[in-house]
């Protein structure tokens, strides 16, 4: 599993058109991912192999749900299934933790040497002539001068130093913006005029609120979007005045439908994370909520995030486990992070506590129990010092090795 997942190149390195295309290929495959996660796979891949991720990237995902380090597996020769399936059961989070793993124990690349100049002349090529020295320019003689005086070395004469001032340049600002005048005449920048709301009631505009619809995944980006276009009775479009113009023409159901259905399942892909769901559909917290309560699927809500958090506390899999103790944002969006790491760390003494007496040191103690449950050490390690336990293992035992990097 380690040798595939070794970084190639920073993911800084990345071209830019490569992870758009990747980004864009994750979320047709119902996997969205962040622009890091998109740039830390691809950085497991060389520069060689970004025309094979945008030939993979060109076709729609054979298999769903695909991220980016599934996107990596399968350009490596996995079947797209296999793919989709390491993506739903957690493979790929454990791979991005061991690459990150893997890059912080990397030694340093040592530093270039400096170069020495050299002052030796070059051999002249053939064929060109060799190039002829200038003559020096001899210094003017001064008359009444002797030899012994001209060839005497010159006293220099000392130079004034530059009046002192009480400008102190760390209280000066860094930059100084002019104030320009407005531009006028035809350079002047003016907002295109927005159409009166009564436009949107009469019959016509049922068509162009059909049409936004479709392109809409909420009434939140619909008022956004007419919000430039159209002004509201007092000034600015309302979302009240939106919607009642939905409900006379007859379309707030379908845009109900659609909201619903987008919500539902963005929490079943985001595994029951309200702050991802929000990021996903373009909401704040705030405005997620107020959905939820206007679509009376609160209750669904919460009922999909237990099932989440049954799943997490209940994970069998301790590779699993120690993956999830990582994701503090996740565990704490849930509202478990408490009981998460509590029975976390209860679970590992359970199992260190075989293994201790013949451990020497913490590592070797961490790597007999990440062999004997198939779970990879460096998870084992970290875990062990994030939740407080390394210390008094370490007084058990004979380490006295510095701590690893949390």
């Amino acid at each position: 599993m380690n040798s595939h997942w070794q970084r190639q190149r920073q993911p800084d390195d990345v071209p830019t058109p490569v992870a758009v295309a990747v980004s864009d290929f994750c979320r047709r495959a119902k996997s969205p991912a962040t622009p890091t996660e998109v740039r830390e796979a691809l950085a497991l891949l060389s520069e060689a192999d970004d025309f094979r991720v945008r030939t993979l990237t060109d076709s729609e995902p054979a298999a769903t749900p695909l991220g980016p380090f599934a996107v990596v597996d399968v350009l490596q020769g996995t079947e797209p299934s296999l793919a989709a399936m390491r993506q739903g059961c957690g493979y790929y989070e454990v791979v991005q933790a061991l690459a990150r793993v893997h890059e912080e124990k990397r030694p340093p690349a040592p530093a270039p040497a400096p170069e020495i100049p050299s002052f030796a002349t070059p051999a002249p090529r053939a064929g060109v002539p060799a190039p002829v020295p200038a003559k020096p320019e001899k210094a003017p003689k001064t008359a009444g001068e002797t030899l012994q005086q001209r060839i005497a070395p010159r006293k220099r004469t000392a130079e004034l130093a530059p009046p002192e001032s009480d400008y102190d340049e760390a209280e000066a600002p860094s930059f100084l913006k002019r104030d320009l005048p407005k531009p006028r005449g035809r350079f002047t920048r003016l907002d295109a005029p927005k159409t009166s709301l009564q436009e949107l009631t009469r019959s016509s505009g049922k068509e162009t609120l059909e049409a936004a619809l479709e392109s809409h995944e909420h009434r939140f980006a619909l008022l956004k979007s007419f919000a430039q276009q159209y002004s509201g009775a007092r000034g600015e479009l309302s979302l009240a005045e939106l919607e009642g113009v939905l409900r006379s023409h007859g379309l707030m159901e379908a845009m109900e439908t659609r909201e619903r259905t987008a919500i539902l399942a963005a929490f079943t892909d985001q595994r029951g994370a309200a702050g991802r769901v929000s990021w996903a559909l373009g909401l704040s917290p705030s405005e997620l909520n107020q959905l939820e309560a206007k679509l009376g699927i609160s209750r669904e809500v919460e009922e999909l995030r237990e099932r989440f958090r049954r799943e997490a506390l209940t994970a069998r899999n301790l590779t699993q486990r120690l993956d999830l103790l990582g994701r503090e944002k996740y565990l704490a969006d849930l509202g478990i992070k408490k009981r998460f790491t509590d029975m976390l760390r209860r679970e590992l003494e359970v199992l260190v506590r075989d293994e201790l007496p013949g451990a020497k040191t913490l590592a070797q103690l961490a790597e007999t129990v990440a062999r004997k449950h198939g779970a990879p050490s460096e998870l084992v390690l970290r875990a062990l010092e994030r939740l407080g336990v390394a210390e008094e293992l370490r007084k058990r035992t004979s380490d006295n090795s510095p701590h690893s990097t949390p």
